[in-house]
């Protein structure tokens, strides 16, 4: 198990980002979280397996059609690992 916090930028708030993290994460059995951030960025906290993870971090660097995404910032996370499953934060 691996953890990682990515922080994206671009234009991706209003873009359907956090709906298409939640699905790539979820259907990868990922736990974690998506939220928007007062900034403009995106913050993903993704913990699995560490493949899963890697290509959660793939799509992160494109994001869905609409998103332009200009910058990802990944870090690793230490304990504790969020263990819910994945969900977006409002």
């Amino acid at each position: 198990m691996v953890g990682k916090r990515l922080l994206i930028s671009g234009k991706v708030q209003g873009v359907s980002f956090r709906f298409h993290a939640h699905e790539k994460a979820s259907e990868l059995g990922l736990t974690g979280w998506v939220q928007n951030l007062k900034d403009g960025r995106v913050e993903l906290i993704l913990v699995g397996a560490p493949e899963a993870v890697d290509k959660v971090i793939k799509w992160a660097h494109k994001g869905p059609p609409a998103a332009e995404v200009s910058g990802v910032e990944v870090h690793d996370m230490k304990d504790p690992l969020p263990k819910e499953p994945f969900f977006i934060k409002r």
